[in-house]
């Protein structure tokens, strides 16, 4: 038999449940108020103290007791909404550890190439989105992927500047390290065949000396200044975008990294307006700890908008062939990747913004720029004494194997991306070699190593769907099904561990596990309704899990009318 449901603290004043004292045998009174909302079903806490239950009462937007079905029939009153999960599964809202928040947003509004298959589907969308445009104005977005191309061509700006004549042209790889600029884009921006790369950045040129029209990492940031500024009603609109995308797959949470002041300003005026739907953590650019810290001493940060720390680059991406290695690339000899930031600037920034009591998160991929990151967190911990630092690398994807234990030995949490496994798996062996491999993705590894271990997407760099990335880090299988028993697959990890890495660990790597990440008492009422038990479910057939419902703070936001009744 479920234990009785329990409340571990009470409620706000004006909702709080009555409690006396009374006999041991007396009955348990009635809850007054009743629930605001009662969620029946199976539910997966997260909870070690109590990881399974029937139902979730909850009392404006906390939850207020955790039990059967049975023992939660009291807290239901004639005005209690109720949701019946069914044969689904109740779990925690998802927190994404690693998201474009806004950026998403915008991406869903403009051009869209991540499937594009060839060249020809390529240049066919830019040229369709450029017809619905006038002259002068900006064709964004992307996310392309040349490894769906027969024979992997990089893109040249001669496959679309016959269609985007008058309009500058400034598209992403699906990792943002590498984008395809048009030659007006090129131009508004100053930069020429006689033009130089800057320091951590490549302008990759054709076999005369001519700009190929791509741009690798700190090379973009020359077009990316010409490009305008969205208005504060465009940032707005990108926003609630990114929010409603997030409701529909179940994430209530998300850390927001390379956040602009102008996106903060977004987030700001709708934390104002009471219209926020996700809770986010923003981490501005590391290089304005300085103004970071001033803004949290005016913002300290509520449930809604808390603003930890800020986020900084080591290297590039693999797929751009730019993160950073100990030993050349399989498939171009001659090049370790790049470093994206000065060592030296590096080191000031995190021990500045460490000092000043933020968090950092830092993007290092290659194993060069995991040992990096890794001895400059070691030497400034060193430096500014012991605390509740809660270090962050951000992707963490190759490591060595000497390197893996370093995690938990200095509290640093992996925040990292199962899909991009699933992704990355289809060619990285080219670029790296099989052994390299073996620690690739090594989230088995990380965790037995006892390193705390939080899971996200990168979007817009992946898809914003937390079930596809536990199916990734469950299966291992590839997206183009050329490993069926997984990539490999030593570095699995167990359902209910994808599930904690997506819950409870992301909100501990944000210092918010006193308030979400779990279904206890107490706690934000921020819950997901699976339409199906995934721990019913075989592996390979995860992905055809889908959300019925996302409650925030004990209110449906997806979907927006119904899934309650």
């Amino acid at each position: 038999m479920d234990p009785l449901p329990i409340v571990l603290r009470p409620l706000p004043r004006t909702r709080r449940t009555a409690l006396t004292h009374r006999r041991p045998d007396a009955p348990t009174p009635p809850p007054s108020p009743p629930a605001d909302l009662v969620v029946r079903g199976r539910v997966w806490t997260g909870d070690p103290g109590r990881p399974r239950a029937g139902a979730v009462a909850v009392v404006g937007e906390r939850i207020a007791a955790v039990g059967s079905a049975a023992e939660l029939e009291a807290w239901t009153g004639p005005d209690t909404r109720l949701i019946d999960a069914g044969d689904g599964l109740v779990a925690p809202g998802f927190h994404d550890g690693h998201v474009h928040f806004l950026q998403g947003g915008f991406q869903l509004a403009r051009v869209d190439l991540r499937d594009a298959d060839d060249p020809e589907a390529f240049a066919r969308r830019i040229a369709d989105h450029a017809a619905g445009l006038g002259p002068g104005a900006w064709i964004l977005g992307g996310d392309w992927d040349e490894q769906r191309w027969p024979g992997a061509p990089l893109p040249r700006r001669e496959w679309i500047d016959r269609v985007t004549p008058e309009n500058p042209v400034l598209v992403t790889r699906m990792d943002q390290h590498m984008a395809l600029a048009n030659s007006e884009a090129l131009r508004l921006a100053g930069l020429s065949d006689a033009s130089s790369a800057p320091a951590g950045g490549t302008l990759v040129r054709d076999g005369e000396g001519r700009l190929t029209g791509l741009l690798k990492d700190n090379a973009m940031d020359a077009v990316r200044r010409v490009v305008p500024d969205p208005s504060p009603e465009e940032a707005d609109a990108a926003l609630e975008r990114a929010m409603g995308w997030a409701a529909r797959h179940g994430v209530t949470s998300v850390s927001a990294v390379c956040v602009s002041p102008l996106e903060l300003e977004a987030m700001e005026r709708a934390r104002e307006r009471g219209s926020m739907r996700t809770r986010i953590a923003a981490y501005p650019m590391l290089d304005r700890w300085r103004w970071i810290a001033d803004y949290r001493e005016s913002h300290p940060g509520d449930a809604w908008l808390r603003v930890p720390g800020g986020k900084a680059f080591v290297d590039g991406s693999l797929g751009s062939g730019t993160a950073l290695f100990f030993e050349p690339y399989e498939d171009a000899p001659g090049e370790t990747g790049l470093l994206v930031t000065p060592e030296e600037d590096l080191r000031d920034w995190i021990a500045g913004a460490d000092a000043a009591g933020l968090q950092t998160a830092v993007h290092a991929i290659g194993d060069r720029a995991v040992a990096l990151l890794l001895g400059l967190y070691e030497e400034v911990a060193a430096e500014n004494g012991p605390r509740d630092r809660r270090f962050r690398i951000e992707h963490a994807q190759h490591l060595r194997r000497q390197d893996v234990p370093r995690f938990a030995r200095l509290g640093v949490v992996a925040s990292v991306q199962p899909y991009h496994a699933a992704d990355d798996g289809r060619w990285a062996e080219r670029r790296v070699g099989p052994e390299r491999l073996e620690t690739t993705y090594a989230f088995r590894s990380l965790l037995d190593a006892g390193a705390r271990v939080a899971f996200g997407s990168d979007w817009t760099v992946a898809p914003l769907d937390p079930i596809a990335g536990i199916r990734a880090a469950v299966t291992r299988r590839t997206l183009d099904g050329e490993h069926p028993d997984g990539w490999i697959p030593a570095q699995k990890v167990s359902l209910d561990e994808a599930l904690r890495c997506y819950t409870r660990e992301p909100a501990y790597m944000v210092h918010a596990e006193d308030e979400l990440g779990t279904i206890r008492p107490g706690l934000q009422a921020d819950l997901v309704v699976l339409d199906r038990d995934p721990f019913e479910v075989i592996p390979e057939a995860l992905d055809g899990v889908r959300v019925r419902t996302t409650v925030v703070g004990g209110e449906v936001v997806h979907p927006s009318h119904g899934g309650a009744t």
